[in-house]
């Protein structure tokens, strides 16, 4: 499999990319929301508007934000791509490593596209009332990035880019519902990844 190459003139979005999830990355939502000790620290993908903060994506400026973030997740995955086929040093991929990295490439596109729509007519996707604060949106994509950047089975990022394509394709449609079933979505895979890394071994007392 050659090395792609980094072209942000993506294929035409039909959105088929956007609900790639294997059920293998499913988990209950509950464990995804799961109820915070009382005493413990608001998370900022999860805890709600802070004072004096609007509501997401209420401005152009936030919208350009979010168009960063998707940016930002493209070229981790990009980087991510090269650095698998890299890790094969001339052997063959497999079959299925060769189908997730081509999935991935074509999600990569996606993003790109919907990111250079929303930097193009940024005023155009302002959304009013969206009842979710900007820092979440913020948090969830940049740790989505680092998740990407990270994972060792490039296969088990799908869900949470398919959760990423669904925001952004919500967002251009100017539809909130499904992008709040979407920032969930993510959230939920987010935490499936969680669950599949591995604690870092304790150093011995």
């Amino acid at each position: 499999m050659q090395e792609p190459s980094q072209d942000k003139s993506g294929p035409s979005d039909t959105g088929a990319a956007q609900d790639r999830a294997p059920a293998a990355q499913a988990v209950p939502a509950a464990t995804a929301r799961g109820v915070a000790p009382a005493d413990a620290k608001p998370d900022a993908a999860k805890a709600g508007p802070a004072a004096g903060e609007g509501g997401g994506l209420s401005s152009m400026q936030q919208v350009v934000e979010l168009a960063d973030g998707l940016s930002t997740i493209a070229d981790r995955l990009h980087e991510r791509i090269l650095r698998e086929i890299r890790s094969y040093d001339g052997r063959g991929v497999p079959s299925g490593v060769q189908d997730a990295m081509r999935r991935l490439l074509d999600d990569e596109m996606v993003l790109r596209q919907r990111a250079n729509t929303l930097y193009a007519d940024a005023a155009a996707f302002v959304i009013q009332g969206l009842g979710q604060p900007q820092s979440r949106l913020n948090a969830l994509t940049a740790a989505a990035a680092e998740k990407i950047r990270r994972i060792g089975v490039i296969g088990e990022v799908t869900g949470l880019v398919g959760g990423l394509l669904s925001l952004a394709g919500a967002v251009t449609a100017g539809q909130p519902t499904p992008i709040v079933l979407a920032i969930e979505k993510i959230q939920l895979h987010s935490t499936t990844l969680d669950a599949l890394t591995p604690n870092p071994p304790t150093a011995a007392a």
